[in-house]
């Protein structure tokens, strides 16, 4: 499950080993903390790109990025750096962040599931699917924030039932853009920008998704 360095991107590799300079630097420094936040940052960045080398995937350079930057903004900022203190919306903005991202894997995985058959369900079904995948994952990190904050007593739920209300509210709103984005993808509408991680996701495994037509609008 070994990751082919000579394939990755520069980006990707400077990214990397930006992570694991950090984790050096906190080392050397005696910041065992910082040390362990940031191999964890590299080790969780590092994850997708494993499991998609495991499973013969090939991930979109941008997706891999995002996902690299999420985790640094994540465990390295919002932990060692204090930004879920320091900024009351950090928290906010990184579970919708995430939920659109969730939203995105779902239809792409519900796609897979019809071989890119756009015709095979309606369009709607698909999207629901990417939806209830963003929605179950917030739900699921939810009960793990609980169960760390009963078992270590930590404070990961903050402000408790306002704090985890809010952020299914936001884990539902990211989710809906995430299943938005794959219904204008399914219905063929030029959106750019929007529709482009699915494109680029679904051109490098078209082995995964041999049904893929035209897109055309039902």
């Amino acid at each position: 499950m070994a990751i082919n360095l000579k394939n990755q991107s520069p980006l990707l590799l400077a990214l990397w080993g930006l992570l694991f300079l950090l984790t050096l630097i906190a080392l050397g420094l005696g910041r065992w903390s910082m040390a362990f936040v940031a191999l964890a940052t590299l080790g969780l960045s590092l994850a997708p790109s494993m499991l998609a080398s495991r499973l013969k995937i090939t991930l979109p350079v941008p997706f891999v990025a995002t996902i690299i930057v999420f985790a640094f903004a994540t465990v390295f900022l919002g932990e060692a750096f204090g930004f879920y203190e320091r900024f009351w919306w950090w928290d906010l903005a990184l579970h919708a962040a995430s939920a659109v991202g969730f939203g995105l894997t779902g239809f792409l995985f519900a796609f897979m599931l019809f071989e890119g058959d756009r015709f095979a369900a309606p369009h709607w079904a698909l999207c629901l699917i990417a939806f209830s995948v963003a929605m179950t994952t917030g739900a699921l990190w939810e009960v793990f924030e609980f169960s760390m904050d009963n078992a270590f007593g930590l404070n990961m739920q903050k402000s408790g039932l306002n704090d985890t209300m809010l952020d299914l509210i936001l884990n539902a709103v990211g989710g809906a853009i995430g299943a938005l984005v794959g219904y204008l993808y399914l219905t063929g509408t030029e959106t750019g920008v929007l529709v482009r991680p699915i494109q680029q996701f679904v051109a490098l495994n078209r082995r995964l998704y041999q049904k893929s037509r035209n897109r055309l609008k039902k």
